[in-house]
């Protein structure tokens, strides 16, 4: 008796006893011995069936995570949402158009799907993120369900004060944060029955096997220095407390530890962006070093142009880094001129970089330079890209290269650039259209070298490799 009563007491102890507080991570001090070993495929618009059928391929191509579209109910059409862009049979942009926070749309799949493409994620090791949008709903408001306005307390509870109105300055952090990206109309994050209906979504993602989220817009979702909507009935900019775990609301709080997930927030630089802030909240994304890296290879060639600095004030350890994203291909097609070759030699020197979580975009399957959307089918997988031989070395050599410090060299003419690191492999990029001679510095032993993809010969001697690479062809040694 006297032990069950003594167990008692230490349940009601443990029940009662308040919930440790969230970890806060200083992401803006760099650690100069960090380094960064994981790579993220954006299986973008691959719905869950293709992506679990193609998992033992992204985890052989050496990819430790992997991000979807968005899992949440959207805009669908009737007849819809079959094609990657068409007037009539779908839009890309659809399922960024949430109308609940419920698992499951026409577009990636059920909750069920979803299910057994998890179950092969932790069967190969890949961690999945998941993109969300709890800034906006769909454009046309009353295609969002009513389960979700009467979850929030109504339609009118549902936005901001000028959430219908698009946003005209994004240097305005008013504008920025209270009024419609893109016309999308702009969702009362601060509303505390909207952060538990949101939050209820999340931890059933959790539950179900997610361990991370890209936050879609997360510089329109306001941090405290930001303006707070008093109309709206706010009274603090509490969204990011509450979704990283440092608060609960309503009874309901992030459902495991919030460092046992990765989590990056879509935080475009700009003029204004409390960059600072936001890092205290999660990772953010590199948009300005992949501004960089494209005007590198349409150059092709870094002379002049800074490929060591990162742009961000954030530590580098802590950016999610890209060369192209499904915005700078889709958007504007900012990206979408420039050749699989040149992604690739981008790609390489990018991800054998010391610092940063970079993201590769799978484009889609027999996609051209005349044709961005190839076969336009939504649900698809992906070109042949995300497993080229060179992909894959580059991925495999991060890994590898855990805990050696990067040296970058750059040719004079800017042509080739490697990446060292420490004394234990070199990744080598020729960025030209041309056969280039390789001389460069490098921390390898003196001898005789083969790559791992072509076997080329490269030679070491004095602290200085030396040998030819082929035009926009990359090279990694270890």
């Amino acid at each position: 008796m006297k032990k069950t009563l003594y167990l008692i007491a230490c349940l009601c102890i443990a029940a009662c006893a308040p919930k440790p507080e969230a970890k806060l991570v200083d992401r803006m001090t760099h650690d100069p011995n960090a380094t960064n070993t994981e790579t993220i495929l954006h299986v973008w618009s691959w719905n869950f069936p293709t992506i679990a059928e193609n998992m033992k391929t992204i985890a052989d191509a050496g990819f430790t995570m992997l991000q979807t579209s968005p899992v949440n109910a959207c805009f669908s059409p009737e007849g819809a949402n079959i094609k990657i862009l068409d007037e009539k049979e779908g839009n890309w942009y659809h399922y960024y158009q949430p109308t609940d926070w419920t698992i499951g749309n026409n577009i990636l799949g059920t909750e069920e799907e979803m299910q057994v493409m998890l179950d092969s994620a932790k069967k190969y090791n890949i961690r999945v993120l998941v993109d969300v949008l709890p800034n906006h709903t769909a454009f046309d408001i009353d295609l969002v369900s009513d389960e979700f306005y009467a979850a929030v307390g109504g339609r009118e509870k549902m936005f901001h004060t000028n959430g219908l109105k698009g946003i005209r300055d994004y240097s305005d952090r008013t504008q920025c944060t209270h009024q419609g990206v893109g016309g999308l109309p702009d969702v009362n994050t601060e509303n505390p029955h909207f952060q538990k209906y949101y939050m209820e979504f999340v931890n059933k993602l959790i539950k179900m096997g997610v361990r991370g989220f890209r936050y879609d817009t997360a510089k329109h979702i306001g941090v405290h220095s930001d303006p707070i909507d008093a109309e709206a009935g706010v009274t603090e900019n509490d969204f990011w407390d509450v979704a990283t775990g440092r608060k609960e609301v309503l009874g309901v709080s992030l459902a495991i530890p919030y460092d046992s997930l990765f989590v990056y927030g879509e935080v475009l630089q700009g003029r204004g962006v409390p960059e600072a802030e936001y890092a205290g909240y999660f990772g953010q994304t590199a948009s300005s070093y992949g501004h960089v890296l494209c005007k590198v290879i349409e150059n092709r060639s870094a002379k002049d142009i800074d490929i060591v600095s990162w742009y961000h004030s954030a530590a580098p350890e802590y950016l999610t880094t890209w060369v192209e994203s499904h915005d700078t291909y889709c958007n504007a097609n900012e990206t979408a001129d420039l050749t699989d070759a040149q992604i690739r030699t981008a790609w390489v020197f990018l991800t054998a970089r010391q610092n940063g979580t970079p993201l590769f975009f799978s484009r889609p399957m027999n996609s051209t330079r005349d044709n961005f959307f190839g076969d336009n089918l939504l649900g698809a997988r992906g070109n042949d890209e995300f497993f080229h031989p060179e992909v894959v070395a580059v991925n495999k050599f991060r890994q590898a290269m855990k805990g050696q410090l990067e040296d970058i060299q750059v040719s004079e003419d800017g042509k080739v650039a490697s990446v060292n690191r420490g004394n234990k492999g070199v990744a080598i990029v020729n960025f030209s259209l041309d056969q280039t001679p390789v001389e460069l510095p490098t921390g390898l032993a003196e001898g005789t070298y083969a790559d791992v993809v072509y076997g080329n010969t490269f030679t070491v001697e004095n602290g200085v490799i030396k040998g030819t690479a082929q035009p926009e062809t990359t090279y990694i040694i270890r």
